[in-house]
């Protein structure tokens, strides 16, 4: 007998639906899975049959060949155990289910029954609503994420055999459900807030800035100024995730294998920083198995680089593309993926190799090649493709105690979150843009229009400071953001002289 069953694969982040077919013939036992599986889907056999045999069911003798389809797409993970074994039994009449091609169903198996959970479960679950499935059978650990995706009928078990007893119709099963409304409810709670941080104000306007129009930056400065204490708390002024985005961030990670097992959805924004021995594999994204790497983690979020110049010169000129494209691709000789990679870049950085060069209590004991050897570390591309970069002086141990507390995160991300929407709602009708960093020149000419002063102005610190282009329009960018937080139309003098600030740091490239 022959049965169908459907499954998931994830190519990349997108799923992809599976049809598994097991036909059940005469002759000599055998155990054959056709369709490009790799070694885990080709081990299946043998998880199957243990887990058919230690349920109470009897393995059928003959000759199994088992087809994923479509064959030309290579098919990984332990997810295909499940529907191996549950179109097994259907094909041997151990199980009667009229619908059951009408179903998606995921799980890796144990040798005694149990339902394992797997990775990338939101993507396949997502792939089977496109498909026109309305029905999905997955392990019981994976039910709430899968629960995620609306007009889905989400069963989740934590054995064979109890799988067979609802699709048989002989158990009753209470669909998962999540309250997403209250998991949004959660966005507030940050374990740090910019309350903490005393002084620095001119750089927690540079932050609050590129929050508000989701700018690259790049903080500069001695050690202990606070730099990493400011960046990390950069997420807590964020704007919030709406759902679209928190679905594409949960999908990468749970393709990744990082969902925590209690967050079905990502509703806060990601902040990685990884550290700096990290490879371009690490970073990007790769593998014989391609997965996602650090910059797609920081999908709609923020990747912190501390101590920029320790990074290898290689590692980072591969993020050139990702910062101008917002996506990675990456190609083997038998295919080429793409992983979201539309992030935030916060950068920080010493002046120097021993860090105090500028510094008004301590010497700098580097001499000038030690210092231009330590900057060239950074290319002069990589440079101009961060919109603001800013100086973060030293500040007296005496300033810090007389200095009142800062401003809390909740009222900073009330402005942040207010010219976010006025952003959204400028480029409504432009898909793939929702904020200012993302425009291209034709939404520059359109959005940014400059009068005769402001044009003067920056046509002046072009031929000043040296800058390139690409800066121009950076500059126009994070003027049109620095309108938006304050709630002005056009673009006036003082906010182009604003972004011109933030890029006239003493030591780095324009």
């Amino acid at each position: 007998m022959l049965a169908r069953i459907h499954s998931g694969a994830v190519i990349g982040v997108q799923g992809l639906v599976v049809r598994v077919e097991v036909d059940l013939a005469r002759g000599l036992p055998g155990f054959s899975t056709v369709g490009l599986p790799e070694g885990a889907v080709r081990e299946s056999k043998d998880r199957v049959r243990s887990a058919v045999r230690n349920c109470g069911y009897e393995f059928p003798p003959g000759r199994i060949t088992v087809n994923l389809a479509p064959a030309a797409v290579k098919k990984e993970g332990t997810g295909y155990d499940l529907p191996i074994a549950l179109g097994i039994l259907a094909a041997a009449g151990t199980l009667e289910c009229p619908d059951l091609a009408d179903i998606c169903v995921a799980g890796e198996l144990s040798l005694d029954g149990g339902v394992r959970p797997v990775r990338g479960i939101l993507s396949m679950v997502l792939a089977a609503r496109e498909a026109g499935m309305r029905r999905c059978l997955v392990p019981a650990a994976n039910g709430p994420e899968a629960a995620v995706v609306r007009d889905m009928e989400i069963l989740g078990v934590e054995r064979l055999d109890e799988a067979v007893e609802i699709l048989a119709g002989r158990r009753e099963a209470t669909p998962v459900r999540i309250d997403i409304d209250r998991m949004f409810g959660r966005q507030d709670i940050y374990a740090v807030d910019f309350a903490e941080v005393r002084g620095q104000e001119h750089v927690k306007r540079a932050l609050e800035v590129a929050a508000a129009g989701g700018h690259n930056i790049l903080l500069s400065g001695v050690p202990g100024t606070g730099k990493t204490m400011m960046a990390r708390r950069l997420p807590s002024i964020l704007p919030d995730l709406s759902l679209d985005e928190a679905i594409e961030t949960t999908r990468i990670y749970s393709t990744a294998g990082l969902l925590p097992a209690d967050t079905p959805l990502m509703v806060n924004r990601p902040f990685r920083s990884p550290h700096h021995t990290i490879s371009d594999a690490g970073l990007i994204g790769g593998g014989q198995v391609p997965r996602p790497g650090e910059v797609s983690l920081a999908h709609n979020g923020v990747l912190f680089l501390d101590e920029l110049p320790e990074f290898r010169k290689h590692v980072l000129e591969v993020m050139r593309q990702p910062l101008e494209d917002g996506v990675v691709s990456i190609a083997r000789a038998a295919v080429s993926l793409c992983f979201p990679a539309r992030f935030m870049l916060v950068t920080a950085m010493n002046p120097c190799p021993c860090g105090y060069l500028g510094d008004i209590s301590r010497e700098c004991s580097c001499t000038p090649v030690q210092v231009q050897r330590y900057r060239s570390r950074i290319s002069g591309p990589l440079l101009d493709r961060i919109d603001l970069q800013v100086e973060v002086p030293a500040v007296r141990v005496e300033d810090l105690e007389q200095a009142a507390p800062g401003e809390s995160s909740a009222g900073i991300r009330q402005r942040v979150n207010t010219a976010r929407q006025t952003q959204r709602r400028r480029f409504s009708p432009v898909e793939g843009v929702y904020c200012n960093a993302q425009m291209g020149s034709r939404l520059i000419r359109e959005c940014c229009p400059l009068d005769r002063d402001c044009s003067r102005m920056l046509h002046q610190a072009v031929d000043r400071l040296g800058l390139s282009a690409r800066a121009y329009t950076r500059i126009i960018k994070i003027a049109r953001t620095i309108a938006d937080l304050e709630g002005s139309g056009p673009i006036s003098s003082p906010h182009i002289a604003e972004a011109i600030q933030y890029r006239r740091m003493r030591y780095g490239a324009g």
